[in-house]
């Protein structure tokens, strides 16, 4: 369950930096939204990495095919600004922006995917759409597992719009990963 983190020994208005993240424990997972520290626990459930598995492999198999780019999962700090940070479940970054990618990532990935958990509906599909869309991130995909389905959610006019969607089966498609298309079906 994602939930904001108020420390007893600190003011809650404090302003937190990823800076002050390089100090934490790295069993410990948090982002930082607008400078507020928010906790990623309890870590995922089973099915929710089978889930990402699949999606990363067949991301990485795509690619193997047609090197545009590099594929990454959770965990791996996204830093979009020094208090703006977000794990995606899974991130694309195209070759022509590979310069983004050190020991983490410091810029915004051309695509990034999130699966839904139940502590996590309102984070990643209100919260995180705003600051990926903020912050440049060209794609949004938002695998929904209660609902069986897959959106995708292409940046225009600093708003996300939707491309694509299936329930259950259908194809959807990539623009960011330009021919990349599958049957929603091949997740679930």
């Amino acid at each position: 369950m994602a939930a904001i983190i108020h420390n007893p020994l600190s003011p809650s208005a404090r302003h937190w930096t990823y800076q002050d993240l390089l100090g934490f424990d790295e069993s410990e997972r948090y982002e930082i939204l607008d400078g507020q520290l928010i906790s990623m626990s309890p870590s995922p459930s089973v099915y929710h990495q089978r889930l990402l598995a699949k999606l990363y492999l067949m991301i990485a198999a795509f690619l193997q095919q047609h090197p545009l780019g590099e594929a990454f999962f959770a965990p791996l700090d996204v830093v979009f600004a020094e208090d703006n940070t977000a794990q995606p479940d899974l991130i694309f970054i195209a070759n022509e922006n590979a310069g983004i990618i050190k020991n983490q990532v410091f810029g915004a990935p051309d695509l990034a995917a999130e699966i839904l958990s139940p502590s996590s509906i309102r984070r990643d599909r209100y919260e995180k759409l705003e600051q990926f869309a903020r912050f440049g991130v060209k794609e949004y995909w938002i695998v929904d597992p209660a609902n069986r389905s897959v959106e995708i959610l292409s940046l225009r006019d600093s708003r996300y719009v939707l491309h694509a969607s299936a329930a259950e089966s259908g194809l959807v498609a990539s623009l960011v990963l330009t021919g990349l298309e599958f049957d929603v079906s091949q997740l679930f």
